[in-house]
């Protein structure tokens, strides 16, 4: 066997069963499998491989399925790909054959099904990796955050829960202008050389990753930017992020067999361990630019945020959206939820008005990070919280945001019964960053780290 190409990428994990990613390489003449087995960490003995048919419409991809899994437990495990000279084997039969699995052992740790304190995250996003020509231009600097982060994961005890990775994973649209991919296979080169550059690589192997895309997914302010040009863009780009991105995530159905289904209804989803609870929307590719009813997010979307705020008996609520949900940017901000005031109106009043406590707006995008404070001031009952981390990694070609680059002088909206007002309550960091949250009894602590791990702040917001 032989080790991926890209991954192995642990993806969404319960206590129960975890979904793994990986990628094989092509074969014109043979069947092409993946394999993965896995042990509880101190066990002598190896399960029975699960297994998985790898095919060129799927860009030699797979996401197996590890089930019957022990709550709160570490496991090791060892993935990759072989090549078979009989066409007629299958998932079934290559269990029989004498393998010889790759050296190298991977670690995952079940969730602990459970209300537990602390909960760790890490937060991040807009992740540049310039491409010239098809090879990556300084990928040590593009990577170079992912070594901090895997640092900080290895020292942490309980371990960390998931890593959240809030949007431009990749730069589909890098050199937009000069040349931009359109192609299909352009778009997959593009995934692949992101996801196995060696930190990231290593990171992923590990920590439950969960992902959402944003613009540059697909091309810049998409689809406000759209043209004729872009006609089989939107197309390609999904198809990859659909393969690399969504496919390891709680989307796809877990079905009786054991088995994901292979078609996406949404890409949005909620997801969560014991009462600290997610949920993930897809503020990009449900938009409605009409004027007489514009939306950031569709109406099915809306709704079950909504009756998930309402209804979820989470303690802390996190709503995660690339796009700013606010503080608002003078300019360039008609991309995030400063051109859509009626729908994000409609959430502030939902949360108001049903009196839900720590719900967290977490995003990313701006090229700064921050924590923010809204109230309102008639109601001394409501306050919601917002976390920004961004970039990872950021082009030099793009500036970092700065507190001038809000409009913080102003009340974020009014209504009839008051003024909805916000503070930040951190300074704006400008520079390649990442977050770190850490929920315990009380208290929601965000420290923003360089990318070398270097604490750059910590904030403290009071759980009610």
């Amino acid at each position: 066997m032989l080790k991926p190409t890209v991954g192995p990428i642990l993806g969404h994990t319960t206590s129960r069963h975890a979904r793994i990613f990986l990628r094989g390489g092509p074969d014109k003449h043979s069947p092409v499998f993946a394999g993965i087995r896995y042990r509880r960490t101190g066990d002598s003995t190896w399960s029975t491989g699960r297994f998985a048919a790898l095919h060129p419409s799927r860009d030699m991809t797979a996401v197996i399925v590890l089930d019957g899994l022990a709550a709160d437990t570490r496991y090791d495990y060892q993935a990759g790909w072989f090549t078979t000279m009989s066409p007629v084997h299958t998932v079934e039969t290559v269990r029989e054959l004498p393998l010889q699995w790759p050296r190298e052992t991977y670690h995952l740790h079940t969730a602990s099904g459970k209300n537990s304190t602390p909960s760790r995250y890490i937060v991040g996003s807009c992740r540049y990796l310039r491409m010239t020509l098809g090879v990556p231009s300084a990928p040590a600097k593009g990577d170079r955050i992912f070594a901090a982060i895997q640092d900080l994961v290895a020292k942490a005890s309980p371990p960390f829960n998931a890593l959240l990775m809030t949007g431009d994973q990749v730069y589909v649209d890098d050199l937009n202008i000069i040349a931009p991919d359109r192609s299909y296979q352009d778009i997959l080169h593009k995934y692949r050389t992101a996801f196995s550059q060696p930190h990231i690589q290593e990171l992923m192997s590990q920590l439950p990753t969960y992902m959402i895309l944003d613009d540059h997914e697909i091309e810049d302010n998409w689809p406000a930017n759209e043209s004729a040009s872009d006609k089989h863009l939107f197309t390609h780009a999904m198809k990859a992020y659909e393969l690399y991105q969504a496919s390891h995530g709680p989307g796809p159905v877990l079905q009786t067999n054991g088995q994901l289904t292979n078609t996406l209804e949404r890409y949005w989803y909620p997801f969560g361990e014991g009462d600290i609870q997610w949920f993930v929307t897809d503020s990009r590719t449900r938009r409605n630019l009409s004027a007489d009813d514009r939306r950031i997010l569709d109406v099915a979307q809306e709704q079950a945020l909504l009756t998930w705020l309402i209804h979820s008996p989470a303690r802390v609520k996190f709503v995660v959206t690339s796009v700013m949900f606010y503080p608002d940017r003078k300019t360039h901000g008609d991309d995030a939820w400063k051109a859509f005031p009626e729908q994000r109106l409609r959430l502030l009043e939902t949360i108001r008005s049903h009196r839900i406590k720590n719900v967290i707006f977490v995003s990313g995008d701006v090229h700064g990070s921050l924590t923010s404070r809204l109230t309102h001031s008639e109601d001394p009952g409501f306050e919601v919280h917002t976390i920004v981390s961004s970039p990872l990694c950021n082009s030099a070609l793009l500036p970092y945001a700065k507190a001038s680059t809000f409009i913080l002088d102003q009340p974020l909206a009014r209504v009839a019964t008051g003024e909805y007002r916000h503070v930040l309550t951190s300074p704006v960091i400008s520079e390649d960053n990442f977050a770190q949250l850490e929920i315990d009894a009380d208290q929601l602590n965000v420290t923003f780290h360089n990318r070398d791990g270097k604490a750059l702040q910590t904030v403290a917001i009071t759980l009610r």
